[in-house]
């Protein structure tokens, strides 16, 4: 029997010999945490393996309560035709349906258990082994409860699903909560992403979720990656063919550079369409696109080649082809000549490059694990699991940053609630000045002291936030006590704190009062003083025509103010002639000191006026 009219499962049996070499790599389940609150019998921390369908909370907690179906335990039906209903009333927990693994698809279960009304889905292993991925299933025909499951699903293993069953038989109110808040890691300000896709679009319910995700996430992922916010990196999964197998038809229909990148038919039938190795080759455009793109510092327009790709140039039209790929590149003015060489030449019996590391990447390290799945989202390097949908995604992608370092996009009402809106978070806050401590963030909310207009607040940031430095005084006056009265303004602000200023005594926060120093007797105590309090300070008099001296704390005569005044000039005017009499003598004494010592040093070189003449012994000759 040729392979062309082979049945699926012959099909089949070559796509596993084709990753034969590549299937022997690690496989990591993804896990969240699942923590029984009650009964005391199983409290405790469990783990379970997130399904890969549904809406995990990334970054949140559910919180319900365990229920185990009297009918229908494998949930293969609807619980209509059992007349069971969970949906919640007024109130209420959320239900988390228990159910037993077998019989159906794990999606099956999922969908009647969200129409009956649960919250979440937990599927009991049905014999002792490692957690696994609970995926969704290889359908030829189309499954369009697939796209419409919302609940998040775990699978827990054998022995705690007896455990459970045992509690809730029993009538104990077993109280869950499903915690995704580690799933994810979350070091930094920017988020790392990977999405593992394929450009077939003839391989049934995947096919068309994976290129409709790329259409209506474009817009955010865009944006996201032009502000630096992520760095997203798009990957293809090819197989190599076995060595002994290079030369056969089914190798050569779907392999390049001589079997060393292959992948499987897209229709699952050789005697039509396309083959496996027209599909290498536009993943590898599209791998050179963003490559090209991402050297002209635009990896953003890989978005934009693939879904305009998709809509001009799909199988079903016959139109996916270099041509077609060829006037996609053109539009968005890529360097098509970059991306040619980049592509280089599918028949050489050499090795691609290209092709070579997307293999070498599809192999775990660290925590990821090697991708088995497609379409397969690893953000952060861990895998992601869950609906491939546009909110799903981006809630998965805001659970990846830093605490208080997510974009505006991760804290819009469409993506979480913010809770700060009500009781300002429990967090402290200045309703006068319009400031919080609250800060919402995608997981939650943190209360930290906020620095408003270059100045920082310091404190618990529940109870307590107080301005501090330089400029604290600028902002609701430091948060402390300021009063103004008949023009006259006082503040207890000063940068090292509220303290009430002279003429007030208080905490300097709340209340400062004002001192009356008049009936504490702090000032204007002299016999003659007459005190008056005023707000803030005090006025002091004195009776009888004096005159109040306010340093010395007393009260004198006008006339002895007047005779005082008399004897300072009188004294100042002596001091002042003694003064010019003593420079008088010093200037003189001074000019005769120099005229002797002049007197001295002339005469050593020339007669003075009291000494003899000296004699004349020149010649003199008589005419």
């Amino acid at each position: 029997m040729g392979l062309r009219s082979a049945p699926p499962d012959v099909l089949l049996a070559l796509a596993v010999l084709l990753c034969a070499s590549f299937c022997e790599g690690r496989f990591v389940v993804e896990k969240n945490s699942l923590k029984v609150t009650a009964p005391d019998a199983l409290r405790g921390t469990y783990e379970c393996a997130i399904g890969n369908f549904g809406v995990p909370q990334y970054g949140g907690t559910m919180v319900g309560v365990v229920a185990y179906p009297k009918a229908n335990r494998k949930a293969c039906k609807s619980f209509d035709d059992f007349d069971i209903s969970y949906k919640a009333k007024p109130g209420s927990f959320p239900t988390f349906l228990l159910v037993d693994r077998g019989d159906c698809f794990f999606t099956k279960k999922a969908w009647n258990a969200q129409n009956a009304g649960v919250a979440a889905i937990l599927v009991a292993d049905d014999k002792d082994e490692p957690l696994i991925t609970m995926d969704t299933p290889e359908e030829s025909g189309r499954a369009d409860h697939l796209e419409n499951i919302t609940i998040p699903s775990a699978l827990i293993t054998k022995s705690f699903g007896d455990r459970l069953r045992k509690a809730v038989n029993n009538g104990d109110m077993v109280n869950v909560n499903l915690d995704w808040r580690e799933s994810l890691p979350h070091p930094d300000e920017r988020v790392e992403y990977e999405f593992w896709t394929n450009s077939n679009d003839e391989c049934g319910p995947k096919c068309d979720s994976q290129i409709e995700f790329v259409k209506s996430f474009k817009g955010p992922a865009q944006i996201l990656e032009k502000k630096g916010y992520t760095e997203f990196t798009p990957h293809y999964i090819t197989w190599y063919c076995p060595e002994a197998f290079t030369l056969s038809k089914q190798c050569k229909s779907q392999c390049i550079n001589h079997g060393r990148y292959c992948a499987p038919d897209p229709e699952q039938d050789f005697s039509k369409g396309y083959d496996g190795k027209d599909v290498v080759v536009q993943n590898l455009r599209q791998v050179c696109v963003y490559k090209v793109a991402k050297e002209h510092k635009k990896p953003w327009l890989w978005w934009d080649y693939v879904t305009d790709f998709a809509i001009r140039c799909p199988m079903k039209e016959k139109k996916y082809t270099k041509e077609c790929a060829d006037g996609v590149i053109k539009s968005l003015g890529l360097d098509h000549k970059a991306i040619d060489k980049c592509i280089g030449d599918p028949d050489a019996d050499e090795e691609n490059p290209v092709l070579k590391a997307e293999q070498d990447a599809q192999i775990g390290k660290g925590s990821r694990g090697d991708v088995t799945i497609l379409p397969t989202l690893v953000i952060n390097n861990r895998q992601y699991r869950g609906k491939l949908d546009k909110g799903a995604v981006l809630k998965a992608l805001c659970a990846g940053f830093q605490e208080t370092t997510e974009p505006a996009v991760c804290l819009s009402e469409d993506i979480q609630t913010n809770e700060c809106l009500e009781n300002n978070g429990g967090c402290w806050q200045d309703k006068a000045a319009n400031i919080s401590a609250c800060k919402d963030t995608f997981r939650g909310r943190v209360c930290e002291c906020p620095v408003v207009k270059g100045v920082k607040f310091v404190g618990d940031g529940y109870t307590h936030c107080e301005a501090s430095g330089s400029g604290r005084c600028e902002i609701n006056n430091g948060g402390c006590w300021k009063e103004t009265r008949n023009g006259r303004t006082y503040s207890a602000c000063t940068d090292g704190g509220c303290k009430c200023p002279d003429g007030f005594k208080g905490d300097g926060v709340h209340k400062c009062e004002d001192v009356d120093e008049c009936k504490e007797k702090t000032a204007c105590q002299c016999k003659e003083c007459k005190c008056k309090n005023t707000w803030g300070s005090y006025e002091c008099g004195c009776g009888g025509g004096m005159l109040y001296m306010k340093e010395h704390d007393t009260c004198i005569s006008k006339s002895a103010g007047q005779a005082g005044w008399n004897f300072l000039w009188v004294t100042l005017f002596a001091l002042a002639t003694a003064g010019l009499a003593g420079y008088a003598v010093y200037k003189y004494r001074i000019r005769s000191y120099m005229d002797s010592e002049i007197r001295a040093i002339m005469a050593q070189y020339m007669p003075l006026d009291n000494q003899g003449e000296i004699p004349n012994h020149s010649h003199h000759i008589e005419m």
